[in-house]
């Protein structure tokens, strides 16, 4: 047993009340966006209702309120994954706006004719697109760390991968199609030995662990709120002071802008020379509300349990003749797992689960290339979150049995 008391937070997720074709709504894709507590809904609406105003700009009542309201939410991510200032934190619209501010700011600023990049294959396509684009436009060269059979890395891959050459190193701290865990603080030790900088996407860990950037020694990380119960089209960047205060912003205009002239400007201080135009207040008021809710049923629990899940699930779902899982064992993996089903296309077999009203993901999961790497045009997915439930997994696993089954017979 854990500390997380699941009826409990079950409770706290009103969309959980929902029915689809008839069925109670199990929703197994939160690797894709997590389902809102009502103390997040609230929270936005109470923001819309009593402080809508503009931030940094305005010295009345509403404006004061929304820019207290903002920066609080700002500290409270700093102290959620152990930033040491909050400048350090910037607000993005999700995970892909953050790295692509890196790639673009920082990249173009480092990254010259035959430098390195150093990525993997297991990578979505926000954390692999940017630096294909880096590398053809500083004409660097773009290396990928080998993938073991099981969806991990050897750190004497990353050692050999790596060189005096490499400039940038960006890891998936949790794989969204594998479930892989990677040791982010070993690859950055070995970034750091070759003077490159170690960039982490932290949209699937985020979510369901604790993350401490200080301890994991990286200078970049990007993650989204809306797979850590918050609204979406908010997203977090934090970033070494150091190296952010010697980065241009890539987006003008607005509250970043210090001074105008008719042929120059001048930028204002972090974290705000990053946030170009009316920021996302009632997004980032959200996310508080969602930090704080996580924080309330503790990192340790949501892991924990979500573990204890996930391997359930794996057991029940190998012993069906025919299915397939992707990534590590059920002891190394995060809480999702992909599978396909012999003789049943992905996105069949997640129309056949939505009939039972089980909600799936099924596709490429934006990782093409890891599809090719598996061999497969597209695979489904369940992801686990601290709502779901054994009674749940076990509803996926009859509509599994059935859909088989139906597609086995031959008419």
């Amino acid at each position: 047993m854990t500390g997380l008391d699941v009826k409990k937070v079950r409770a706290d997720f009103p969309i959980l009340n929902e029915q689809v074709n008839g069925q109670p709504l199990v929703y197994l894709d939160s690797s894709a966006s997590s389902q809102k507590p009502q103390v997040v809904i609230d929270t936005i609406s109470k923001y819309y209702e009593s402080m809508n105003a503009n931030v940094h700009r305005g010295v009345h009542t509403l404006g004061t309120r929304a820019t207290d309201g903002y920066e609080k939410a700002r500290e409270a991510v700093r102290r959620f994954i152990n930033a040491q200032y909050f400048e350090e934190i910037i607000f993005t619209r999700g995970t892909t706006t953050a790295l692509n501010l890196v790639a673009h700011s920082y990249g173009d600023m480092v990254v010259n004719e035959g430098d390195e990049i150093v990525i993997t294959e297991m990578e979505h396509h926000a954390n692999l697109v940017p630096w294909q684009m880096l590398a053809k436009r500083r004409n660097a060269v773009l290396k990928y760390i080998p993938l073991q059979p099981d969806g991990t890395l050897l750190m004497k891959d990353v050692e050999t991968a790596i060189t005096d050459r490499t400039k940038i190193v960006s890891v998936a701290h949790v794989s969204n199609v594998l479930g892989t865990i990677n040791d982010i603080n070993a690859i950055a030790a070995i970034a750091h030995s070759h003077g490159a900088v170690m960039v982490a996407d932290g949209a699937q860990a985020v979510p369901h662990m604790t993350v401490d950037v200080q301890a994991l020694d990286v200078d970049f990380y990007a993650f989204s709120g809306h797979k850590m119960v918050g609204p979406t089209g908010i997203g977090v960047l934090y970033g070494c002071r150091k190296l952010l205060n010697q980065m241009e912003p890539i987006e003008f205009g607005g509250d970043m802008i210090d001074f105008v002239g008719l042929q120059d400007s001048t930028w204002t201080e972090l974290p705000v020379k990053f946030e170009a135009g009316t920021p996302l207040i009632a997004e980032a008021i959200g996310l508080h509300a969602a930090i704080e809710y996580l924080e309330s049923l503790g990192m340790d629990n949501v892991l924990e349990y979500e573990h204890e899940l996930t391997h359930y699930a794996y057991d029940k779902m190998s012993e069906i003749e025919g299915l397939e899982i992707y990534g590590p064992g059920p002891t190394e993996r995060a809480g999702l797992i992909t599978f396909n089903l012999e003789g049943v296309h992905p996105h069949d077999l997640a129309t056949a689960l939505d009939a039972d009203g089980i909600a799936i993901r099924a596709g490429h999961h934006c990782a093409q290339p890891l599809m090719k790497w598996l061999n497969q045009s597209s695979t489904a997915r369940a992801s686990f979150y601290i709502y779901n439930t054994k009674e749940e997994v076990d509803v996926m696993i009859e509509s599994l049995k059935k859909t088989k089954e139906f597609f086995s017979y031959e008419f």
